[in-house]
């Protein structure tokens, strides 16, 4: 008899099932959020080395745009297989999907800064060094969360498909004595 907590085929990442040994089960929350931080992180860091080398080729809101395109492509590749372990390579739905997210972590992380300067016209480096880097951890996080649970969520199982076993209601005596 085949489990019932088998995952689909196809889906790669930690472990296997022992059915199929082509078939794996997806990490979990904690796993996926550490392969996050650490893909994301390391993206981050080469693409802040990357800009002012390309710069010097180009104006440097040119070569931020650039590296921040080519970055937002591979983390996304990375994200879809080797954080979330889809087993597969993202489609175009999937990099605009997650091109919306690392835009939208952009706004909230240059909101929090405009506010901080709104309250605090000359904030000192380390004060605004603190605002800029928790709202880019509350934003990660979001974003997380968005590729997590939509962008790379596994789609052939749907949670309306769960059967749950339906009980009969217990009728009251009274209630039937009245009918």
């Amino acid at each position: 008899m085949k489990s019932l907590l088998s995952p689909k085929p196809g889906m790669a990442t930690t472990g296997t099932t022992g059915e199929n040994p082509k078939e794996t089960a997806a990490p979990g929350a904690l796993a996926s959020f550490v392969r996050f931080v650490v893909c994301g992180g390391g993206i981050g860091v080469l693409s802040s080395a990357a800009v002012p080398l390309l710069a010097t080729l180009m104006p440097w809101v040119a070569a931020n745009a650039l590296i921040t395109i080519a970055s937002t492509v591979l983390c996304t590749e990375l994200h879809a297989l080797f954080t979330f372990g889809t087993g597969r390579r993202p489609g175009w739905r999937e990099h605009w999907q997650s091109a919306g997210s690392a835009t939208a972590a952009y706004a909230a992380t240059s909101a929090a800064i405009l506010v901080l300067h709104a309250v605090q016209p000359s904030p000192g480096m380390l004060t605004e060094q603190t605002v800029y880097l928790s709202a880019s951890a509350l934003a990660g996080i979001g974003r997380f969360l968005v590729l997590r649970l939509f962008v790379f969520a596994d789609k052939a199982t749907p949670t309306a498909a769960i059967k749950l076993p339906v009980l009969p209601t217990p009728v009251s005596p009274a209630f039937s004595a009245a009918a």
